[in-house]
């Protein structure tokens, strides 16, 4: 699989994140771009030699806590921030646990996990392309998307993510989807560190009541061959259980509680 990095000229973050790539001689296929990423739906386009776009942007929040997110791109409802409504983009499971594994031992190694929540987020906003991708995020302020040990930590675990996807080091993880819980997905996010699991798309609670087209869309847009979902149990009612166990049933694809998952 031939990986590119791209960031935005009018994203802070992603500018500071490219000044590291720059200084590795060594790292290939990295691009600037004029355009917001999150409006960049005709990228594939202009990259189609690559098979995997990596958007390396700022996470934005009111709260302002510094993290460092992972999550793949694409809308379960409006088009609010980009991209096309109820369409989410291709991803690959493995890949995503790949990159977040890298992201959390940089973290670790370089002493900023003190300082940075590293976090998953569940399935949002622009673009939408036909093409596999997802996004690394430094949030969640000016302050943060300017921190040179941020940029440092995300360059190198693009990197230290591409080489382990490409030595197959994941080939072992179970390709899942996710069910319910919160936006930044704590129960996702632990799983995806210490499980043998590979999350993809991550459907929140709050996107329902939910379809069987948003499960059929979670499913096809991943790369490898999804065959159980995984339901964040505290992170829904009693009627919103129901409700996804009753689509998987009937998409003949298995369920875990996340209460009975190793994390």
């Amino acid at each position: 699989m031939k990986f590119v990095t791209i960031a935005s000229k009018k994203d802070e973050a992603g500018k500071n994140i490219f000044r590291h790539i720059h200084k590795d001689q060594t790292f290939l296929n990295h691009y600037m771009i004029e355009e917001e990423s999150i409006n960049a739906d005709e990228i594939g386009n202009r990259f189609n030699d690559y098979d995997f776009i990596i958007f390396a942007t700022k996470h934005e929040s009111k709260k302002g806590k510094p993290s460092l997110t992972v999550h793949a791109p694409g809308n379960w409802g409006k088009a609010r921030f980009g991209g096309k409504k109820g369409e989410v983009c291709k991803t690959s499971s493995r890949f995503l646990k790949c990159l977040f594994n890298s992201l959390n031992k940089e973290a670790k190694n370089s002493g900023l996990n003190s300082k940075y929540n590293v976090t998953l987020e569940v399935t949002h906003h622009g673009p939408y392309l036909e093409k596999l991708c997802c996004f690394i995020e430094i949030g969640s302020s000016e302050k943060e998307w300017q921190d040179k040990n941020a940029g440092e930590v995300v360059a190198r675990s693009i990197k230290r993510s591409i080489n382990s996807f490409e030595n197959r080091d994941y080939n072992d993880s179970v390709p899942v989807i996710g069910i319910g819980g919160p936006h930044y997905a704590p129960n996702f996010t632990k799983i995806q560190k210490n499980s043998k699991y590979a999350l993809s798309h991550i459907i929140p609670q709050y996107v329902f009541p939910i379809n069987k087209e948003m499960l059929e869309q979670a499913i096809n847009k991943t790369e490898e061959d999804v065959r159980t979902a995984i339901i964040d149990w505290k992170g829904l009612k009693s009627k919103e259980r129901q409700e996804a166990i009753n689509l998987l049933n009937s998409l003949g694809l298995e369920y875990k509680r996340s209460n009975n998952v190793e994390k």
